[in-house]
């Protein structure tokens, strides 16, 4: 799409109360999904969150990666259990989660950001005790439960101007390492961070009303709607860990959480620099 000068001005003035709004402010951003996998969307969401951090937000990225992991350990002859739908992580495949979370993807991410011009640097739960941690259930092996945040290391980072790039890797006090839901950990981080904002990105448009129609979006909600929903029958499946998250982050205090399609171009500038907006926003009941 070709913008003249002058729709090009009126784009940038209809951006500066937001610009304003979110200057100087913690907007935590939890990236994978699709938008993850496709180079073109890829390439956006960097563009987006290097647009962001140059106008003075302080943007946290938190990254997941399970497709990765899910790959490497194929190629490695790593023979995947289950355990009610839910797949068991035993030493060996936390190892490897390590590996690529902190890794390739953490490393990747970093490259790519300061390739557009940012200044990030990559660390994970482990680094400053980040993320402490426990087993969830000994069924699921080393897949963690959040006992705490330390965000001082984050709080640092963003003090001296970086861009905070953050696998998510907990600890426990034995140094056990455990895989963490990277859409908990946003959360977790955010609250811990008394973050403006916090955008999950998803391969959905938003929370729907009907799920059979993709237009049936529902813009906002309070964190009691949000609650109602959660135990109707509108939601189902990896849409309501998703929403709790939500949930979890606005009673832990930030300001607004929002639910994202990351496959939209350009949809964090959408939500957080536009009237429009994108997907499902969730708000404290009384704000």
């Amino acid at each position: 799409m070709n913008l003249s000068n002058f729709e090009r001005a009126k784009v940038l003035t209809q951006a500066l109360p937001y610009i304003k709004k979110y200057t100087n402010r913690i907007v935590v951003i939890k990236y994978g999904g699709n938008a993850m996998i496709s180079p073109e969307l890829k390439a956006q969401v960097i563009e987006d969150l290097v647009l962001l951090w140059t106008i003075g937000v302080k943007i946290v990225l938190v990254h997941g990666g399970g497709p990765e992991i899910n790959e490497l350990s194929k190629k490695l002859g790593k023979e995947a259990t289950w355990v009610n739908g839910l797949r068991v992580t035993d030493e060996e495949t936390v190892d490897i989660a390590q590996m690529v979370l902190s890794g390739k993807i953490n490393k990747h991410l970093v490259n790519l950001l300061q390739t557009q011009g940012g200044n990030a640097i990559g660390i994970s739960g482990v680094d400053g005790k980040l993320i402490e941690a426990e087993m969830k259930d000994p069924a699921l092996g080393y897949v963690g439960k959040i006992t705490k945040i330390n965000p001082g290391a984050i709080q640092d980072l963003l003090d001296l101007g970086y861009l905070p790039v953050i696998s998510t890797i907990g600890r426990d006090k034995k140094g056990n390492l455990y895989n963490i839901n990277a859409d908990t950990a946003a959360s977790s981080i955010a609250a811990a961070l008394n973050a403006k904002r916090l955008v999950l990105l998803t391969d959905i448009n938003g929370i729907l009303k009907d799920k059979n129609d993709p237009s049936s979006v529902i813009e906002e909600m309070t964190v009691q709607e949000a609650k109602d929903l959660c135990s109707s029958d509108i939601i189902s499946g990896g849409m309501i860990p998703k929403l709790e998250c939500a949930i979890q982050a606005v009673e832990g205090g930030v300001y607004k959480t929002t639910i994202i399609d990351g496959r939209v171009p350009h949809s964090i500038v959408m939500e957080l620099l536009t009237d429009e907006g994108a997907g499902t926003l969730i708000k404290g009941d009384v704000q």
